[in-house]
C-alpha cells in the first residue's frame, strides 16, 4: 500500500477488478438480452464490473458486483476474456465471466442510475468503451457450444 492509504502497489501491480457479461432470455420472446449499466460519474455504458475487496476472490468479486449494480442475482458461466489497461494512470485488470441472471430487481443507486437489457447487436453498440464489445461476441460464442 502507498502511504496515503491508497491500495495501488507502487511497484505497478495492476488494480484488481471483476465483472460480468450479464445475459437473460427476454421474457416477451425468449431472444437473448445483456445487460449494460450506466455509470453517472463517467457517463458511460459498461458491464457491471468494479473493483475487488482485499483478498476477495475473483469470481466471488464479480457476482457480488453484479447483484450490486443491476440488483440480479446470477449463475456464472465460462470465464471470458481478462482486460488489460490504464485507468487513472493506473494499471487495470479486469477479469470477466458469462453469467445468467436468475433474479432480481434495479434499484437506481449512487454507482448506477439505470440498466438496459438490449439484444447484442444493440448493446455492442451502446457500449462506451470499445475494448468491452468484443466480450459481446465472445459472450455469443460461448453460448453457442453451452
Amino acid at each position: 500500500m502507498q502511504a496515503n492509504g491508497d491500495p495501488t502497489h507502487a511497484n505497478g501491480e495492476p488494480v484488481l477488478a471483476a465483472g460480468c457479461v450479464l445475459w437473460r432470455r427476454s421474457p416477451a420472446d425468449g431472444e437473448l438480452q445483456i445487460c449494460l449499466v450506466h455509470r453517472p460519474k463517467y457517463d458511460d455504458w459498461s458491464h457491471p464490473k468494479g473493483k475487488l475487496k482485499s483478498g476477495e476472490d475473483a469470481l466471488a468479486g464479480a457476482l457480488r458486483e453484479v447483484e450490486e449494480e443491476t440488483g440480479h442475482t446470477c449463475a456464472p458461466g465460462p470465464r471470458l476474456t481478462t482486460l488489460h489497461y490504464v485507468a487513472n494512470d493506473r494499471p487495470k485488470q479486469v477479469r470477466y465471466w458469462a453469467a445468467e441472471a436468475t433474479g432480481g430487481r434495479f434499484v437506481p443507486n449512487r454507482e448506477v442510475d439505470r440498466v438496459l437489457w438490449l439484444p447484442p447487436a444493440a448493446a455492442r453498440e451502446r457500449i462506451t468503451q470499445p475494448r468491452d464489445r468484443d466480450l459481446v461476441d465472445e459472450l455469443l460464442a460461448v453460448l453457442r457450444h453451452v
